[in-house]
């Protein structure tokens, strides 16, 4: 048995989520690729994953077995492109998490902006609005919105996003458009549960505002959607179901053209950073590097 290629088939079996998916990935058959995986297996002594027709599972052994295997698999592959090419010559995969609504319309156009200038790089796009455990699901860079936790991640800040609260036309036909933030309580106010704060939503008085510059007012609000979904939220903006409090990229094609119009003109919300973090052990990486730098370039 060639245990360093058994070990890339397992990394990329738990990656993908599947011998089939592994075997396509690979070029191999779905039986080349449980036999290398069961050979390994044998090899070692251990169950690395529990398998069933639906799904599989990495046992304890095998997780901490895997979450080794990446780094070592990542590390080598690094070294030899570094070797035959040099760091302008990036190959191999990258594995990039993000949330939903913001990996489609921000991060996938630097993505293939990234790899036309790095041919030999592959990017496996993971989004999903909820968490996401960058060890565990074997990710080389995450884009998070908000300020980050303490941790041992590595972070670099890569943009800002800007917010307000929007509403449609449609919507604003219906309904007197607030003119303070207590006003809120009297509307249907579409709540994106993702964020920390859920239902409060804070604003700060400026220049115009009836209140003294720099006052901060929160406001708990409610309505009849919550969602943990950026693009159901969206949706149900555009369809005038009710007012969000959303990052104004979420709806910035829309807002030029006005089909949502921002209120409260005289209060401002907190802007978020932008972070791209990265578990410790890929910040040497040159393919994390030069996408977090390609990332900061652009001005997200």
């Amino acid at each position: 048995m060639d245990r360093w290629l058994a070990m890339q088939t397992l990394v990329r079996v738990v990656e993908t989520g599947s011998f089939s998916a592994a075997a396509r990935e690979l070029g191999s058959t779905q039986s080349a690729v449980s036999k290398q995986v069961a050979a390994l297996e044998r090899e070692l002594g251990a169950q690395l994953l529990v398998r069933s027709t639906r799904a599989l599972k990495l046992t304890e052994p095998g997780a901490r077995y895997v979450e080794q295997a990446r780094r070592l698999v990542a590390e080598v592959a690094e070294a030899e492109a570094e070797l035959r090419a040099g760091e302008q010559q990036l190959q191999g995969w990258l594995r990039v998490a993000a949330s939903v609504a913001f990996g489609r319309l921000k991060l996938l156009p630097l993505v293939q902006s990234f790899l036309a200038a790095h041919p030999g790089v592959k990017v496996d796009l993971r989004l999903d609005d909820g968490f996401v455990d960058l060890i565990e699901q074997g990710i080389d860079v995450a884009v998070r919105i908000g300020e980050l936790p303490d941790s041992s991640l590595v972070a670099r800040r890569v943009g800002t996003t800007r917010r307000a609260v929007l509403a449609s036309p449609a919507y604003l036909a219906r309904h007197p458009a607030p003119r303070v933030p207590a006003d809120l309580v009297a509307h249907n106010c579409l709540v994106y549960s993702e964020l920390s704060t859920r239902n409060v939503w804070r604003f700060v008085a400026g220049p115009g505002a009836d209140a003294p510059v720099g006052q901060v007012e929160e406001v708990s609000v409610g309505g009849n959607l919550q969602t943990n979904s950026s693009e159901v939220l969206r949706a149900a903006l555009l369809s005038g179901q009710g007012l969000g409090y959303v990052p104004l990229w979420l709806l910035e094609p829309e807002l030029a053209r006005g089909e949502v119009v921002g209120l409260l003109p005289d209060w401002t919300v907190q802007d978020l950073p932008i972070h791209a973090v990265s578990p410790p052990q890929r910040r040497q990486s040159a393919k994390v590097r030069a996408l977090v730098a390609h990332l900061a370039g652009a001005g997200l």
